[in-house]
């Protein structure tokens, strides 16, 4: 371990030669521009070359690089294209590995935690990692018992790692912006700095893992792995198998995109509903397409891993979310605004024109105005420029609107699990995972129905 500190120092002069680099490529743009190259080529340029050295510095650390990195790659749909596409890689690469720790620390992690005879309880140990997340790696073994297993052991000095990193990159997140239009960086940074703690503690991952498994068990669309064994920096859990996510985005059939993208929006909605916890994880990593289970109806499964980041909801999802969702389907402005300003969306001391805020939310539910949508790159660019452009209204109302902290995962969430929809290109029923998950989307009294609008119109004008 004695070398800890010299590859703390490392890393933090990898990150701190970033923004160096941001600047030097500032200066080789303002040079190509005096040549003669138009602003918008240079900035494309630019954009690229930024991401290109951003994505390899990340994918080079693990801690708080990766999982800022894993962060932002499932927002790479509302890039432009010809930004995205050459470092797309890049990206989906983060969501699946890193440089594995060293046999003989694993091993030295494993006879601390599980002490000295920890191989006695395995048939088989593979000591080469089949996946690497921020804050660990994890082994597939067989368990004294004959079931194949994960075993996921946490880096020694995880934690130093994940905070130093998000410190220094917090440092710059203003440089990071332009990276993806209409996000703003700083947020989340923050945001993952504050659930470092419970990201280290195995013993809250296995606790809501645990309450997953024994929820979906059985279920014909959803499988979570059973927890099997838990100590600190040692979870062990039934292994699965399956398509990663990131491999049916790169080469899946639009039928598994489809079925994915519906089984996705399906996890997202009823987990708070029956478990009162929200998985805060979806990037495609932590996602398995399975083999139907032979009771189920579908010809797939969404396997989930990954519990170490979730949202406590005893109540499932706020109600005033599904509420403000039917009252913008129906239109209804002023009813909208007044709960967003009950809510702390809207500040005390703002006033805005209910119109507006509607006019500002009405395109981001297009995909819960039909029976179905299909998600797409083009669509998440679309909305991303609309918001991003500083000479758009809907740029200066969404500066005027306030995100209260009780929302903040929630939203960070369902933007994450829009971005993987939109990768995967996915049709998805939404409207119907919303009216069976979502509370306070269908009204408790039948008659209300009549309030929501004719389903069919959107759709025409789309």
């Amino acid at each position: 371990m004695s070398d800890l500190p010299r590859k703390a120092v490392t890393r933090t002069a990898k990150l701190a030669a970033l923004p160096l680099g941001f600047a030097g490529r500032a200066t080789w743009g303002l040079g190509k521009r005096i040549v003669g190259e138009s602003a918008e080529i240079v900035g494309r340029e630019l954009q690229q070359r930024t991401a290109e050295q951003l994505f390899k510095v990340l994918g080079e650390l693990k801690g708080g690089a990766m999982k800022f990195g894993q962060a932002l790659s499932v927002f790479e749909s509302a890039l432009p294209e010809e930004v995205a596409g050459p470092y797309r890689a890049a990206l989906t690469k983060l969501q699946e590995a890193a440089p594995p720790m060293p046999t003989r620390t694993v091993h030295g992690v494993l006879a601390e935690r599980l002490g000295e005879d920890w191989r006695e309880l395995f048939v088989e140990f593979e000591d080469k990692p089949s996946a690497a997340a921020s804050i660990g790696q994890v082994h597939r073994a067989v368990w004294h018992d004959g079931r194949e297993v994960a075993v996921k052991v946490q880096y020694p000095g995880a934690g130093e790692a994940l905070l130093s990193d998000l410190t220094q990159l917090s440092r710059f997140a203003r440089l990071l912006g332009p990276l993806i239009p209409g996000m703003d960086i700083k947020p989340l940074i923050a945001e993952l700095r504050d659930r470092v703690s419970e990201e280290l503690d195995y013993g809250l991952e296995a606790q809501a893992q645990q309450v997953h498994a024994e929820e979906f068990e059985g279920d014909p669309d959803v499988m979570v792995p059973a927890v099997v064994h838990q100590c600190d920096q040692v979870l062990v859990t039934e292994w699965i198998d399956g398509i990663p996510l990131s491999e049916v985005i790169a080469d899946g059939t639009q039928e598994q995109r489809d079925r994915a993208g519906q089984l996705l929006a399906r996890f997202l909605f009823s987990g708070p509903a029956r478990t009162g916890l929200l998985h805060a994880d979806p990037h495609p990593g932590n996602f398995r397409l399975l083999p139907a289970d032979p009771k189920g109806k579908g010809d797939w499964r969404l396997g989930v891993l990954d519990f170490g980041t979730v949202d406590r909801l005893p109540g499932g999802l706020p109600t005033p979310i599904g509420d403000s969702l039917r009252m913008t389907l129906d239109g209804d402005a002023e009813a909208v605004y007044e709960l967003l300003r009950t809510e702390g969306f809207v500040k005390d001391s703002i006033e805005l024109d209910p119109d507006a805020v509607l006019d500002y939310l009405v395109p981001i539910i297009e995909p819960a105005q039909v029976d179905e949508f299909t998600f797409s790159r083009g669509w998440m660019r679309s909305q991303a420029a609309r918001i991003a452009d500083p000479r758009s209204p809907a740029h200066q109302l969404g500066k005027q609107l306030n995100l209260p902290p009780a929302y903040l995962l929630i939203h960070r969430v369902t933007l994450s699990t829009i971005g993987v929809l939109c990768q995967l290109g996915a049709t998805v029923r939404l409207r119907e995972e919303l009216e069976e998950w979502l509370p306070g989307f269908v009204p408790e009294n039948p008659d209300e129905y009549e309030e929501f609008p004719d389903e069919e119109e959107p759709a025409a004008e789309a």
